[in-house]
Parts: C-alpha cells; sequence; structure tokens
C-alpha cells in the first residue's frame, strides 16, 4: 500500500513523538482505528435492536379491536 506523502509524513512525526518504528506507529493507529470501528458498528446494532424491541412492546401493549362489519370478499378479475 502507497500513503499519500502528507500522511506519510504526519505518520513519521508521530513515530518520532511515541519514540517507535513508522510501521510500529502505523501498527497501533490501525489497531485502534479498528477497535473503534467496531464499537461503533456493535453500537448501531445495539440501538437497532432496542428500537425493534420498543416497538415490539408498544404493539403488544395495544388493545386487539374488532373490525367493523363483515369481512368482504375480493373479486379477482381474470384477463379474458
Amino acid at each position: 500500500m502507497v500513503l499519500p506523502e502528507d500522511l506519510c509524513d504526519r505518520l513519521s512525526a508521530l513515530a518520532e513523538q511515541e519514540s517507535r518504528t513508522v510501521s510500529n506507529m502505523a501498527k497501533v493507529l490501525i489497531q485502534e482505528g479498528v477497535r473503534q470501528y467496531e464499537q461503533i458498528k456493535a453500537s448501531k446494532t445495539a440501538t437497532a435492536i432496542t428500537n425493534t424491541e420498543r416497538f415490539r412492546s408498544a404493539l403488544e401493549a395495544q388493545e386487539s379491536r374488532r373490525l367493523r362489519g363483515a369481512p368482504r370478499r375480493m373479486r379477482i378479475h381474470k384477463p379474458s
């Protein structure tokens, strides 16, 4: 993989500040990025599950109501 020059310079500066090699600094930053990405994704999944459970609970809490009138039959039009 080839990094843009400005990104490579920034990575080199960070590595020097942390007394690490450039490759080790890249590894640390990638690991941290992947960890944060996985946490965000897990959080979104948990939120989706919570919303689904909330919706299901609201539906189950509703009173069942009877339909008004007799059910009507539907006619299916067959092509001639």
